[in-house]
């Protein structure tokens, strides 16, 4: 009788190690050559990793599926461990390739003690590891305040910080589809941090050094560059996902975007967006934000003051439930298996579910102290989290994941607020509470 896989227990006790020379050669090859060369990439290295003799530390601000590809050329011929949200491990397509490749797999968003554990082994044999301070992939073409503890992290291993600066990766492949957008995309490696750096420095200033450093906008950026970025599909193709809100009624997720435009049809405001990415106003009483970015800025201050109107204010939707089987990967690109069914909440309380999994009836409740964003998905049409350990995917009926995002970082940040946004974005919470630390004074 065939024995059945355990993956979970393979992953767990799988060991880390610098990549064999020989793939590694033919990733980088087909990196440089293949991977990159759509996007007619623009890599400038002021500091090379070959100065740092031993091990190192590359940090970047995620914005796209393939930036892996723009730091393995920028790192060559260092060779690279990546750290990758471990649900990425069960898919067909790329449980291989990490395999091969030693990737690291850490639980996103959470303490992870194995990924912890795999990273200071390959340090420990004078390896470089890539990470992502935000956690996960941009959502809205913008970066994320770094996941609390990153400084203290980079302080425990005290070995030298490279930063890898980003533009344009995410026009190239755009959070709303899965389509390739051939165009430009821009690298810049330097040194970050020494160990004397990271010596003199508190937690709190390194993680303000790396929010600055990666302080960004791919559409503000292109709109001084003007790159233009091909699409098959049309360059406003579910652009909804992350516009949902009227600009002019407020009416929610009645926007449509197919091809080239952008409407509401509750009161025909309407916009075109061109190869460049740029907003054209069907008529002069139309309504339109100068960029998506912009536009999911406004949709979340209309959130901020919102809750903070309304202290019995909640968010339901009805979503499919999906989980990770332990006994084969997933297929044909999914990240998760259906498994049940049930209504997503969010309130003043934390996040809810309450619905089935398995057949059985299956309910969570997470406050803001558990749980402040998402893991970021490949698209728009699905929201993940960990609950007891455990990954799970969630599949609103209707697209709603860039509301839910916003919605339960600002719940946190109005209760909580250890995650806390951007000094520039302090115009947003002006004259508002923020955090339990400001309702106690």
């Amino acid at each position: 009788m065939k024995k059945e896989r355990d993956l979970q227990y393979e992953l767990a006790t799988r060991k880390y190690r610098k990549t064999n020379w020989l793939f590694y050669f033919i990733y980088y090859f087909a990196c440089r050559f293949i991977i990159t060369r759509p996007f007619h990439p623009e890599i400038k290295v002021k500091d090379k990793l070959t100065d740092c003799k031993g091990p190192a530390f590359i940090v970047w601000n995620h914005l796209s599926r393939r930036d892996h590809a723009m730091l393995v050329v920028a790192a060559w011929p260092r060779r690279i461990n990546f750290l990758a949200e471990q649900a990425s491990f069960f898919r067909s397509h790329l449980a291989t390739v990490f395999k091969l490749n030693n990737v690291i797999p850490k639980k996103v968003l959470s303490n992870d003690l194995a990924g912890l554990r795999a990273v200071r082994d390959v340090i420990k044999q004078n390896g470089v590891v890539a990470f992502a301070p935000e956690g996960f992939a941009s959502v809205f073409g913008d970066n994320q305040p770094v996941v609390p503890g990153t400084g203290r992290f980079l302080q425990v291993f005290g070995i030298p910080v490279y930063s890898v600066s980003l533009q344009g990766g995410y026009l190239s492949t755009s959070k709303v589809t899965t389509e390739d957008r051939p165009g430009k995309f821009c690298a810049q490696q330097r040194l970050l941090f020494t160990p004397e750096d990271l010596r003199k420095m508190t937690p709190q200033q390194i993680e303000d050094a790396l929010n600055n450093e990666f302080r960004h906008d791919d559409f503000k950026w292109n709109k001084e560059h003007h790159y233009r970025y091909q699409s098959k599909e049309g360059i406003c193709t579910n652009l909804s996902d992350l516009c949902y809100r009227c600009p002019r009624c407020g009416t929610e997720f009645q926007m449509k975007a197919e091809k080239d435009c952008i409407e509401c049809t509750h009161c025909g405001n309407k916009a075109t967006m061109d190869e460049y990415y740029e907003f054209h106003k069907a008529t002069e009483d139309c309504v339109i934000p100068e960029s998506p970015t912009e536009w999911t800025h406004l949709e979340r201050q209309a959130i901020i003051d919102e809750i903070r109107k309304d202290p019995d204010y909640s968010f339901s939707v009805k979503v499919k439930l999906g989980y990770i089987p332990n006994d084969h990967l997933l297929t044909d690109e999914r990240t998760s298996e259906i498994c049940g069914e049930g209504i997503y909440t969010v309130d003043h309380k934390g996040v809810h579910y309450r619905g089935t999994r398995h057949g059985k009836e299956w309910s969570f409740d997470l406050d803001y102290n558990q749980i402040f964003t998402y893991p970021s998905s490949v698209t728009l049409e699905i929201f993940s989290t960990y609950v007891d350990d455990e990954y799970y995917d969630f599949y609103p009926e209707y697209r709603c994941t860039a509301k839910i995002t916003i919605l339960t970082e600002e719940m946190h940040r109005y209760h909580i607020n250890k995650w806390k946004n951007f000094p520039w974005f302090d115009y947003m919470y002006e004259g508002k509470e923020c955090g339990i630390d400001l309702k106690e004074k």
